[in-house]
């Protein structure tokens, strides 16, 4: 075994010693030691502890890979995040005050990717080891909401039903208030008999509704989720903010950019988590790529109180950008996927809009996306970090760039 000194931290939260080499769950001035593989160390002793190194408070933290740093103090990582996102920013050449972190607290993720696989005896469901197929059972998880624990047991019943043993089956877990929405992928191909089956166990399950490799097999009750005043039944397996503490602290950095705009163009608007709260005081057009999440934002402003006028467009904003001359709004929402929106930022830069609320999940790509903003004329106010993946490497990004005033 070799002793390696950990100089910092990696964006996929390793340690990393000269070399470099790699060091899972290690912190910065520890010295370690292992088996070096390539540039990867295994079976990391820990010689000389770091004082951010605390408890993991999960007992399933050792084996299982849904999180990799319970081993750092809360102080360390949220101090952490906020410098992967500083270092990010400086690559472009650009400061920005940063505002505190705001971090989700333990047992809160309402939304997770189950992985489950039929065995000899029955199934098994839970989380990847790290860089393995092996699947850890999780009861005791502390990341998730209690409320989403009893999925697991979904997930070993539709195992059974539904799966091979050579294969691992996919099974995103939602909390809605009518019930679990549960969206399974990679299981048996769809046929009468497993159709009847799946429907049956739905039934049974108390589940609000089952969709199977994309196609809904039972819906007990419409599994919404509440935007503003608006109810919102999205599609099986749709994206959702994963806490919704980190929603919250989403929406009021984006709602505080954009306080007093009348008109708002959203981009990349899912299912309507910004749009349906903010066209509580202004019209709202929001755009996103796939039509299914429009038709549910449309429907579930149909039916709020007191929202104001809310347009719904299904567009590829990654390759049919808004052009700057279409850009006659007061503010721009605009939350991308982790490859950022460079197209689309370039014809923000060209615009005229004076406010704009830059959500990212990518610090490089919004950093790469803010530069472009940068040089057609925006300021870069101030940056707030959401630690919306607690105890992961995911950090969330809020910026607010304005134009002055002439």
């Amino acid at each position: 075994m070799t002793e390696h000194q950990i100089l910092r931290l990696g964006h996929h939260g390793d340690g990393i010693a000269a070399g470099p080499v790699y060091a899972p769950r290690s912190l910065p001035g520890e010295v370690v030691s292992g088996d070096l593989e390539g540039d990867m160390l295994t079976n990391v002793r820990i010689i000389t502890p770091s004082e951010n190194r605390v408890k993991p408070p999960c007992r399933h933290y050792k084996s299982c890979g849904g999180c990799s740093l319970q081993h750092a103090s809360d102080a360390f990582v949220a101090d952490w995040k906020i410098d992967v996102v500083r270092q990010a920013l400086q690559a472009q050449g650009i400061a920005a005050p940063m505002r505190a972190i705001e971090t989700s607290p333990a047992q809160s993720r309402r939304r997770a990717v189950i992985s489950a696989r039929r065995t000899k005896k029955g199934a098994m469901a839970g989380f990847h080891q790290r860089a393995s197929d092996v699947i850890v059972e999780i009861p005791d998880c502390q990341l998730l909401d209690p409320a989403l624990i009893p999925a697991l047991k979904v997930a070993e019943v539709l195992a059974q039903i539904g799966a091979s043993r050579k294969a691992t089956l996919s099974v995103t877990a939602t909390l809605s208030p009518e019930g679990l929405d549960i969206a399974a992928t990679g299981g048996h191909a769809l046929d009468g008999p497993l159709e009847a089956a799946l429907g049956q166990e739905a039934q049974k399950l108390g589940l609000a509704r089952l969709a199977w490799n994309g196609e809904v097999i039972a819906t007990v009750a419409p599994p919404y989720q509440q935007f503003g005043p608006a109810k919102v039944t999205p599609p099986a397996g749709a994206f959702l903010q994963a806490t919704p503490q980190g929603e919250s602290a989403l929406l009021s950095a984006v709602a505080e950019i954009v306080a007093g705009a009348r008109s708002i163009i959203d981009l990349f608007a899912g299912c309507g988590t910004f749009s349906l709260p903010l066209a509580s005081e202004a019209e709202v057009h929001a755009i996103e790529g796939d039509k299914q999440m429009m038709a549910a934002l449309d429907a579930g402003w149909r039916k709020a109180p007191g929202l104001k006028k809310v347009t719904t467009e299904p567009r590829d904003l990654f390759r049919n950008p808004v052009i700057a001359s279409d850009l006659k709004y007061e503010a721009v929402v605009i939350d991308p996927p982790r490859a950022g929106a460079e197209a689309q930022c370039r014809e923000l830069a060209r615009s005229d809009v004076p406010l704009v609320a830059f959500v990212s999940c990518n610090p490089v790509t919004f950093a790469r996306d803010a530069a472009i903003l940068l040089a057609g004329g925006y300021q870069l106010d101030w940056v707030q970090v959401v630690d919306q993946f607690r105890w992961s490497s995911h950090i969330e990004v809020v910026g607010k760039f304005s134009r002055a005033k002439s």
